[in-house]
This record gives C-alpha cells, structure tokens and sequence, in this order.
C-alpha cells in the first residue's frame, strides 16, 4: 500500500522559500500569482492491507519524525 504524506507550513508561519518563488514568477512576468508556499511530499509504501491501520502508523510517523507540528501540518493520502 501507497501513503502519501503532504506537508506544508501552518498559516501565520514564514515562508522565505515561497517567497523568493513568488518574487521569481513575479519577475518572469507571471503577475497574476498572489502568493506561493512551498510545501514537501513524502511517499512511503508500507506492508499494510488494512487503510485505517495504515493510516494510523502515518499519523505517528509524521507526528515523531516527518512533520514539525509546531509550525507544520499534514495530510495522510492512502492509495
């Protein structure tokens, strides 16, 4: 089984790297982007048949390792 794991930062937080994405579109003329917020997925596969199980393990993956909760959040996709 297939999770996927999007994260990105909370509202509120800093984003320096959208920003000098934001200011580079900008510049290449793309003037109808208001604003960018750069975010990372992580793709595991897991040995789990079950999707609320593996939803769960993901959950507590990204709780202890994946994500930084505290200006992060996350969204868990089974596939």
């Amino acid at each position: 089984m297939k999770v996927i794991v999007n994260i990105q930062l909370k509202e509120g937080v800093l984003d320096p790297q959208g920003k000098a994405v934001h200011h580079a579109l900008s510049a290449l003329n793309f003037k109808e982007v208001n604003d960018v917020r750069i975010g990372k997925q992580i793709i595991i596969q897991v040995d789990e048949i079950d999707r609320d199980k593996a939803t769960k393990r993901a959950a507590e993956m990204c709780e202890e390792l994946l994500a930084n909760t505290v200006i992060e959040n996350y969204e868990i996709e089974i596939v």
